[in-house]
């Protein structure tokens, strides 16, 4: 309804004279501060989504995007902490009666918060330090309420992107949420995880400790936060851990095969060795899926070594513009590949300026934005969110790295597009796909979590 009086006031404004791009600008700015507003009513998944939609503040206008800004924040910090007596009556819940017995010691405070719950320090029976994860009770109902809701308002996308299929998208966006609930398969995607990383120089991942219901035991990591990296670390500091999160997040297609597709920065830790401590396992899910290895390939090639007209062939065959969709091929061209630039160069700097204006850009509110008239296919959601996080994260980082030759050392088909034809006889692939395909065939085979 909100939606429709705001069309039905944009028709009236047509009629005194202003014009349709600034009525339509009109009508989109206010859907989006409608969006936020009803985000704010969410009590299940708010700080969630709060996480997926924070990308988009940064293509708002800025003397509109201080307010969504603190909106999103208070999404994020939202939840009210468990009280002691209510934690202990979810543990039982899960874990029975005598649960406080499995303990050597167990703070009743909350060390951290979740998203969909919260942590707490504890000391396993065995004097292992561990986190404690549990659920917010009734946390599960008040998420599928949330997410009809969310289905409910999704159309409001059109506004922004009229060309999208909206009802896959939220579907999809639905199920990666709703998953986050599913304490099992978040335990058996991080021991997956734990397995491929043991022994790694870079990277520490927390082993399972048990699992039992709305309750899930890790090892406990000591470390500093990222966030403390972003506003406060040196700008070495701040390069190094962008490019290990870079490193973790493709790394793993050709190790394990699943999809890191949180990389929040409040998921990592710098640990005092050095090493990039992970956390938070509930958004994983198996990839590459079939024909992605395709797709990134075809696109490299058009951006970096074709032109508008094999970017437009590509976006068009891997289902980015729908079969008798009319597309500016220059326009796409022109909008698409400065977002390539960070592969271009052997080192760059990826700067929260030069984000925003990738952003402002392709989510240009100008009706003549040839990329609000493409669609997304759904099984693309999670690695947009993987990818949009990460870039924000570096963004916030400000980290200067070797882009291109971190995502050839894992992702070597993809030297033929991005390394330049002078260099790339000195190239040696530094990863056996073949071989790292053979050993998920294999991890599925003996029931460890492809899934």
């Amino acid at each position: 309804m909100a939606f429709a009086g705001r069309q039905a006031a944009g028709l009236g404004k047509r009629a005194l004279g202003r014009s349709a791009e600034e009525v339509n600008r009109d009508i989109q700015l206010r859907t989006a501060q409608h969006i936020f507003e009803v985000l704010g009513e969410l009590k299940g998944c708010a700080a969630k989504l709060g996480q997926l939609l924070a990308i988009y503040e940064l293509a708002l206008p800025r003397e509109v995007a201080e307010p969504y800004r603190i909106a999103l924040s208070r999404l994020q910090d939202a939840a009210p902490a468990m009280l002691p007596h209510t934690v202990h009556a979810a543990m039982a819940e899960s874990m029975g009666a005598d649960w406080l017995s499995r303990f050597r010691e167990f703070d009743g405070r909350r060390a951290a918060a979740a998203s969909l719950g919260q942590v707490h320090r504890a000391v396993w029976h065995d004097g292992r330090a561990v986190a404690v994860k549990v659920m917010y009770p009734g946390g599960r109902q008040a998420v599928a309420r949330d997410l009809d809701h969310l289905r409910r308002i999704s159309y409001l996308a059109t506004v922004f992107l009229p060309g999208a299929d909206v009802k896959a998208v939220t579907e999809a966006i639905c199920a990666s949420v709703a998953g986050e609930l599913d304490y099992a398969a978040e335990a058996a995607h991080q021991t997956a995880f734990a397995a491929a990383y043991a022994g790694d120089p870079d990277f520490y991942v927390p082993n399972v400790i048990a699992q039992h219901g709305d309750v899930l035991i890790s090892e406990w990591i000591e470390g500093t936060p990222v966030p403390r990296v972003v506003a406060s670390g040196t700008q070495a500091e701040r390069d190094r851990v962008g490019m290990l999160m870079v490193r973790f997040v493709t790394s793993g297609w050709g190790r394990h095969g699943l999809l890191y597709a949180d990389p929040h920065p409040g998921n990592f830790r710098v640990l005092p060795d050095g090493r990039l401590g992970v956390m938070d396992f509930g958004a994983c899910c198996a990839w590459p899926p079939a024909g992605f290895g395709e797709l990134t390939l075809d696109c490299c090639k058009a951006i970096f070594r074709g032109g508008p007209g094999d970017l437009a062939a590509a976006t068009r065959r891997h289902g980015f513009v729908e079969n008798g969709q009319a597309i500016d091929s220059e326009a796409l061209y022109a909008a698409i590949t400065p977002c390539g630039e960070p592969f271009r160069h052997e080192t760059y700097r990826l700067t929260a300026r030069w984000l925003r204006r990738q952003v402002l850009r392709t989510t240009n509110l100008r009706l003549s934005n040839v990329v609000r008239q493409m669609t997304m296919p759904a099984y693309f959601t999670p690695f947009a969110r993987s990818f949009l996080t990460l870039v924000g994260v570096l963004g916030q980082l400000e980290t200067e790295g070797t882009y291109r030759d971190e995502i050839v050392r894992w992702i070597p088909e993809l030297s033929e597009a991005l390394i330049p034809e002078e260099n790339t006889e000195d190239m040696a692939p530094t990863v056996d796909l073949g071989t790292a395909r053979r050993r998920r065939a294999e991890m599925s085979k003996r029931g460890m979590p492809i899934v």
